[in-house]
């Protein structure tokens, strides 16, 4: 069965923010990257000031995630205050995670097909026909 987290998107000042929560959760970071580490591609360079913003962190606080980044990278649509958040489902297989996807993305806006990355997870982004961004992953 799939499990939902909040995904949180910032105009710069990821790291700032997931300090913060890190401070106030008492947790540790799982994960923390930038866009500097992602390999070099013919659909993706970071620019020099997009090399050391957060590409993607997680927090765990307790049974769950709390995940975010900053806008960039060419991954993320423009900063909107008010919809810089994204629900992040993650999946038990990919067949859930390709049939989450076609469902949910219907009638939305595709912004990264399902694919294979870099980091090893079988990933997609969409924002739905009601407006509201979405994460489906499945962890391989």
């Amino acid at each position: 069965m799939a499990a939902l987290t909040t995904y949180l998107t910032f105009n710069g000042n990821c790291e700032a923010a997931f300090e913060f929560y890190k401070s106030a959760f008492g947790t540790q970071y799982s994960y923390i990257g930038r866009f500097g580490e992602i390999p070099a591609s013919d659909n993706y360079k970071p620019t020099e000031e997009e090399k050391n913003k957060i590409m993607h962190v997680c927090l765990p606080v307790g049974d769950t995630m709390l995940m975010g980044s900053d806008t960039g990278g060419g991954f993320t649509g423009s900063f909107v205050e008010g919809n810089n958040f994204s629900v992040s489902v993650n999946t038990d297989s990919q067949e859930e995670a390709d049939n989450l996807f076609q469902k949910l993305s219907a009638g939305g806006t595709i912004t990264m097909p399902m694919a294979d990355t870099f980091w090893g997870a079988y990933f997609g982004m969409f924002t739905d026909k009601f407006n509201i961004n979405w994460m489906i992953n499945f962890d391989r």
